[in-house]
């Protein structure tokens, strides 16, 4: 349906193309803009909502061919056109008068003007712009329906919470408790889109954007989709080898710690870390060699013994070459 308020609105501008564009240049513009403008990729920012608006109303002219036609004709004669009275040489619509016929037959194919209250071959129906021929303003312009604007919100969720997903309840400012799943997985920081849980419009409802804080865990430590947690291994394990119990998000996995560990070597459980569409990360097993801070006797001797039997290895050889400067 067109508008009144066409006359003031170039919307070849706002798309950024000439009058002269065709559809696919239409298209192609409307969508490099609405890329940019899109609400999902600018939350928060009104001026982006508002730009974004515009160039989907200019798209939804521009691309109808019956719409364009009539917004090139409004806009024909709202830059140019004069409704005059009838000139020295006749009666309205005669020779030397600047009736209807003289404003309209430039712009319709077959040089007449429409007829009030109907169309006419070769010629749009204006008489649905402004509510017949009896002059501009007499029909009442109802703007299209929109939804409301959306509403944002923040919350804090517990590590747990964030890797196997979890429910918040949170209150709005009228009162109203709204319910929204959060994802497995999420970031600290990441927002989640609750659709049709915004404020009220005349097409509905807008969206809830919340943004998300996860609380820090004291063992397990995030990095990316991947987990690392610290585990301790005596020095018998690190030396000999081992395989030892190790806690996970589930139940607790066994792992095999090859011989010769040392503090600071990493070991990887596929498939153990943090849940995400394309499935879960891994589980990075940081080894602590853990020394006793008291021995006995039987294990002061035994240390002793093995002391002198690895003698001839130095843990730190090579360790000047490296510090020099």
């Amino acid at each position: 349906m067109a508008s009144q308020d066409w006359v003031d609105k170039d919307f070849y501008a706002t798309l950024g193309v000439s009058k002269d564009a065709s559809d696919a240049d239409i298209k192609k513009a409307y969508r490099k803009l609405a890329r940019k403008y899109h609400p999902d990729q600018n939350i928060g920012d009104e001026a982006a909502e508002k730009k974004f608006k515009e160039i989907s109303e200019a798209n939804a002219v521009l691309s109808d061919p019956e719409e364009r036609q009539q917004y090139d004709a409004i806009r024909a004669m709202g830059s140019g056109a004069r409704f005059t009275g009838p000139g020295p040489g006749g009666p309205a619509g005669g020779a030397g008068g600047g009736g209807f016929e003289d404003v309209f037959g430039d712009l319709f194919t077959g040089g007449r003007a429409p007829r009030a209250g109907g169309g006419q071959r070769g010629g749009p129906d204006l008489s649905d712009l402004f509510g017949g021929f009896g002059g501009f303003g007499g029909g009442d312009y109802n703007p299209p329906p929109q939804k409301g604007p959306d509403r944002t919100a923040t919350t804090t969720i517990s590590f747990g919470g964030a890797m196997r997903g979890t429910t918040v309840s949170l209150r709005a400012a009228d009162g109203e408790m709204i319910e929204v799943r959060i994802p497995a997985g999420i970031k600290d920081g990441q927002k989640v889109r609750a659709r049709g849980k915004g404020s009220h419009g005349t097409a509905g409802r807008g969206d809830l954007i919340v943004t998300v804080k996860v609380r820090e865990h004291p063992f397990f430590h995030r990095e990316g989709n991947n987990l690392r947690i610290t585990v301790p291994v005596s020095f018998a394990e690190a030396a000999l080898g081992a395989t030892i119990e190790v806690p996970t998000l589930e139940d607790p996995v066994r792992m095999k710690v090859p011989a010769g560990s040392s503090s600071g070597k990493v070991l990887r459980l596929k498939n153990r870390g943090v849940p995400g569409k394309k499935g879960p990360g891994d589980l990075l097993v940081e080894l602590q060699v853990a020394v006793p801070k008291t021995l006995s006797d039987e294990a002061r001797a035994a240390v002793e013994a093995l002391a002198e039997a690895t003698s001839s290895f130095d843990p730190r050889e090579g360790l000047a070459a490296k510090a020099r400067v």
